[in-house]
């Protein structure tokens, strides 16, 4: 059913659903557009809209072609949207959901693009908070790049700035997704451009890796990971890009590079990376890292809004067990885990300290089970049978022995033979 969004817009139907609002297909005096239109409950609180209004400027002048543009800022009454351009693709989780991982090359070039969104909004002074495959949408009518992979842009910006005031949150609260926050927000430090870029690095690694590397489990492992572990190398790709990676995340912000020579440095090796097939790695861990699955996942929206522009703003179908999901259960409903923010407490000095210091689940081979997984423990029982068979047969070969050297002395003969068995059978 149609609604009006102000006096110069009209929501058609439901795109997705999340814990910040719900995305409509819609349009409006210039044609189709995405209409972000917030919870009642955030339009109600006159500290956001005033926010909201303030940063009203700021968001309408970033203008990039890898940045899905706001078109417009509505308040009306108790209604609080966010009017943007109309992406025809799918965004990146859906993608990575169907694919599991992608060719280094189509990999590169999409986190290529983000990278320069990102520069864009850095050089404006905006900070996105929550770059993530949900907020990375693929144009499906441009001409794919290298890698078969479409042109990307970077949506969602300022929204996790918009929720994330003093009124809204605790000093004890944090705005993100568990698998892509940076160390430092972790640790309460205020968001800096560095942020955004550490969470790129952990897209790229996703995108190769089937798997984000500190992901997995309870929120508060995960937090703890992030500032604790070192990532694991992914084998099976050039040296060069495995050192960009590593570099973007590392913890000192400082260490990271700037947006604009990460978008530089992945193009340079694009050349390099075209015709490299996927990565052939396991998903790590059988018990908890990859094949933890949201209670809640399913469609977002009941199932309305299937067609290819479902999640045209990041918040479309909830990602099946294997992709990174947000593990915090939102107090919002069930449609939060792919929305822009979760909100988390921030784990206490005890919490962080816990657990295990070095390195990351480490990928491995396909086929060679994680140590502590199922299949692992089965495969040290089943060497342990082995063993204990083996040594019950020896201790009963050398007992058979020993009472045929006793009877020997007793007859003063020599034995017969054993039918063939002995103790090196």
């Amino acid at each position: 059913m149609a609604r009006k969004i102000g006096s110069r817009y009209t929501a058609h139907r439901i795109l997705g659903r999340g814990s910040a609002g719900t995305v409509w297909l819609g349009d409006g005096p210039e044609g189709p557009v995405a209409i972000k239109l917030l919870r009642e409950d955030l339009a109600s609180d006159q500290d956001l809209v005033e926010r909201f209004v303030q940063e009203r400027s700021a968001l309408l002048c970033l203008d990039h072609p890898r940045v899905v543009g706001v078109r417009d800022l509505v308040v009306d009454g108790n209604e609080l949207a966010l009017v943007m351009d109309l992406v025809r693709g799918t965004d990146l989780r859906t993608r990575l959901e169907r694919d599991r991982r992608l060719a280094p090359a189509a990999a590169v070039a999409i986190a290529a693009d983000v990278a320069d969104a990102l520069a864009a909004a850095h050089a404006a002074g905006l900070v996105h908070r929550d770059v993530k495959p949900e907020n990375v949408l693929l144009d499906a009518l441009s001409m794919e790049g290298p890698g078969g992979a479409p042109p990307a842009l970077l949506t969602d910006f300022g929204v996790a700035k918009l929720i994330d005031s003093p009124s809204r949150t605790r000093a004890t609260s944090i705005i993100g997704t568990p698998d892509y926050l940076a160390p430092e927000i972790v640790e309460g430090l205020p968001p800096r451009a560095a942020v955004d870029i550490y969470a790129l690095a952990t897209v790229v690694y996703e995108l190769l890796a089937g798997f984000t590397p500190f992901g997995g489990g309870h929120p508060g492992a995960v937090l703890r990971r992030h500032v604790t572990e070192t990532v694991a190398p992914l084998p099976g790709i050039p040296d060069e890009l495995w050192q960009l990676i590593h570099q973007c995340l590392a913890k000192a912000p400082a260490s990271r590079l700037r947006a604009a020579e990460l978008a530089a440095r992945l193009r340079e090796l694009l050349p390099a990376l075209e015709g490299l097939p996927s990565l052939d790695i396991d998903e790590q861990g059988e018990e908890g890292y990859a094949e933890y699955e949201h209670p809640d996942a399913g469609s977002p929206d009941g199932g309305e809004g299937t067609e290819a522009e479902h999640s045209l703003s990041g918040t479309g179908a909830v990602p099946a067990a294997g992709g990174a999901v947000p593990l915090v259960h939102s107090r919002v409903g069930p449609d939060a885990n792919r929305d822009t923010h979760t909100s988390m407490r921030v784990p206490g000095e005890d919490e962080l300290a816990g657990g295990a210091h070095g390195t990351a689940r480490a990928p491995r081979p396909v086929g060679e089970a994680r140590a502590g997984s199922a299949r692992h423990r089965t495969a040290v029982r089943r060497r342990r049978l082995k063993i204990g068979v083996a040594a019950a047969l020896v201790a009963a070969a050398l007992a058979v022995g020993g009472w045929l050297a006793t009877a020997d002395e007793d007859t003063g003969s020599l034995p017969a033979p054993a039918h063939g068995y002995s103790v090196d059978d």
